[in-house]
């Protein structure tokens, strides 16, 4: 290179002529260099909209609770991606705070009910509240200094670009040197790395650096030959970008290659002009590369279009198979439950259905989803007529409570003992109370009871004896369901026959009730791990059906059987809810870039909840043999 730039005196004492050849050579390069970057700005990808198209999937937020939407919030936190967060904040901020004016007006009723005025009326919110405001506040000053960052960091690059032109300003206007060019193309660079700057100077920046480049090289036509050759360098490296371009076309992400392709033409704009002969043909080799892209896109588009079409069909049909369910009534809270499970079931299908045309997407979503909550509005004015009743029943069972209170210090014992057993059946006729009071009253009317009885057993001295009989009875098997479980002698025939003997034996001592019934539970639960040769499942329906013959010896046991059946069949179905949004989300993930490692830990999941979903199932059909 130094051998190229050192110019001998015979060389820096060229006619007059020979230097007027050498800039008209420079300017038709200079033109040249114009009309390639002319040509290449016509080219213009549409990134922007291959993003949008295939980033179609959507979270239908409309069925979120309040603290579900909060959460969603909160986790935006930690994203910086403002667009997605605008978005989204957008689509959830109207439903949580409609949420929460709801919520608002019934503490407000609730507050002018018992007395309160309304301008004293302060709503505090609850957690979900703040957490929401909080997060919120927390995105709007992170997308304000990262506004703030952006401006100042573009000023930054304006104060260095305008640094870099005073530079080439004082080289174009300087005298030459052998270095001079190299520190011509060191600008050029500095120029090129240099980011974005304000809109409004973009254009003013541009046109004074390309009036500096084309001022350089009309009054430096001794460097015609470094020219050339920097020509030569530019053009190989077009053509490498070519290369590059041409293996886009097998990218199998449209993104990807659209992305890459746009970097690889702001690479070939910002290299630089090739010597003219090669001019149309290294552009028409890139543009060749660039139309095959195109093509793909166009192809991947159209595929895409259909796909949408299919999909808003698919979801039509899920409309009108919903359709019905507004208009369904009933008396009967099984009837409910049995088509909640089918709305549920349809639920499914529709968010497993991928995207449709973002024409379509809103209200075809609105038309679903106002059906959907019309169908569970009916349920819930079923369910508050229903606690209506459950109200009414309440009180029936307070007056019991009432009458037993005024028996449980009678000394009639035989008199008193036939009105509460008259009372104990009147409440087992009486249908169910609201759950919060269920066990309160229950445990009142249970105590009063349990006072009357307790004081006249003391009545009976010959009951202690036969208590305490009973007591050394159950001990005694006790002591043979140990023996057997040191031994690991037992059998389920044997457990079974002994619980039902234990049950079968009468009143202990009051102040043994639970020490015997603890050690009792201890060496029934130790006889069923000594099991040989019986597996886990097994022990599990063994334990549940000990249980169960403990419930149906008790007062209580019908009651009981069916609150444990009620409270398995919940468990069932948050289980089966559970796995739905496991499949859901596990379909939702596979298009990430982790897909992989997200779908092994969810496969691990639905592995769990299936698993606990069998065991579940099994509990409820034992319960159901009794």
């Amino acid at each position: 290179m130094e051998n190229e730039l050192d110019l001998n005196t015979e060389q820096k004492n060229i006619s007059e002529e020979a230097t007027q050849e050498q800039q008209n050579g420079e300017n038709s390069s200079r033109k040249e260099r114009d009309s390639a970057l002319n040509s290449e700005n016509d080219l213009n990808i549409d990134e922007n909209h291959v993003e949008v198209q295939e980033d179609e999937s959507h979270v239908d937020y409309s069925s979120y609770s309040k603290e579900q939407l909060a959460a969603v919030i909160k986790e935006l936190t930690n994203e910086t991606g403002f667009g997605r967060i605008d978005r989204i904040i957008r689509e959830v901020k109207p439903l949580f705070n409609a949420i929460r004016n709801k919520e608002k007006a019934a503490a407000l009723e609730k507050f002018i009910a018992e007395g309160g005025v309304k301008d004293d009326f302060d709503y505090k919110g609850d957690i979900a509240d703040h957490d929401f405001d909080a997060a919120v506040k927390l995105l709007r000053s992170k997308k304000n200094k990262h506004i703030k960052d952006q401006e100042e960091l573009k000023n930054e690059n304006l104060a260095r670009k305008n640094a870099v032109l005073e530079k080439l300003r004082l080289l174009a206007d300087g005298e030459d040197t052998e270095n001079s060019f190299a520190e011509f193309k060191l600008l050029q660079r500095e120029w090129k790395s240099i980011g974005p700057v304000p809109n409004t100077q973009s254009r003013s920046l541009w046109a004074n650096y390309t009036a500096l480049l084309d001022i350089y090289y009309d009054q430096r036509s001794i460097y015609f030959e470094l020219k050339e050759l920097d020509r030569k360098k530019n053009l190989e490296y077009k053509f490498e970008l070519c290369e590059r371009a041409e293996k886009l076309a097998n990218e199998e992400s449209i993104k990807i290659a659209v992305k890459e392709l746009n970097e690889l033409h702001n690479e070939f704009k910002y290299t630089g002009p090739v010597p003219r002969e090669e001019k149309d043909i290294v552009w028409g080799r890139f543009k060749a590369a660039s139309d095959a892209v195109y093509a793909k896109r166009d192809v991947h588009m159209v595929e895409l279009l259909v796909s949408l079409k299919e999909n808003l069909e698919v979801k039509k049909q899920l409309i009108g198979e919903l359709t019905p369910f507004v208009e369904f009534n009933s008396d009967r809270i099984k009837e409910w439950n049995n088509k909640t499970k089918e709305i549920l079931a349809l639920q499914k299908k529709w968010e497993a259905v991928g995207a449709v045309p973002r024409a379509q997407t809103k209200e075809i979503n609105r038309v679903f989803w106002s059906t959907f909550k019309s169908f569970f509005a009916n349920k819930s004015n079923f369910f508050k007529a229903l606690d209506g009743e459950r109200e009414k029943n309440l009180e029936l069972k307070r007056e019991l409570v009432k009458k037993a209170s005024v028996i449980k210090d009678s000394t009639d014992w035989e008199n008193a003992s036939e009105e509460l057993k008259r009372l104990q059946q009147q409440w087992k006729d009486i249908g169910p109370v609201p759950e919060k009071q269920r066990d309160k009253i229950y445990k009142e009317f249970k105590a009063t009871c349990d006072d009357f009885f307790g004081k006249r057993r003391e009545q009976f001295g010959k009951q202690d004896e036969e208590q305490a009989d009973n007591l050394k009875l159950k001990k005694e098997l006790c002591d043979f369901l140990e023996k057997h479980t040191a031994e690991k002698s037992g059998t389920p025939e044997v457990l079974y026959e002994t619980v039902e003997k234990f049950n079968a034996i009468g009143f202990v001592p009051r102040k043994a009730i639970k020490s015997i019934k603890s050690r009792f539970d201890k060496a029934v639960a130790a006889f069923i791990a000594s099991l040989p040769e019986v597996g886990e499942g097994e022990r599990e329906r063994l334990t549940m059906g000990v249980q169960l013959v403990g419930l149906k010896n008790d007062p209580h046991g019908e009651r009981k059987i069916h609150h444990k059946e009620q409270a398995i069949k919940t468990q069932i179905h948050k289980a089966e809810n559970d796995i739905a949004i496991l499949k859901n989300n596990m379909e939702f993930f596979g298009r990430s870039k982790n897909a992989e490692k997200l779908k092994g830990e969810f496969v691990e999941k639905l592995e769990d909840a299936a698993s606990h979903l069998s065991d579940l199932k099994k509990q409820l059909k034992l319960l159901k043999t009794v």
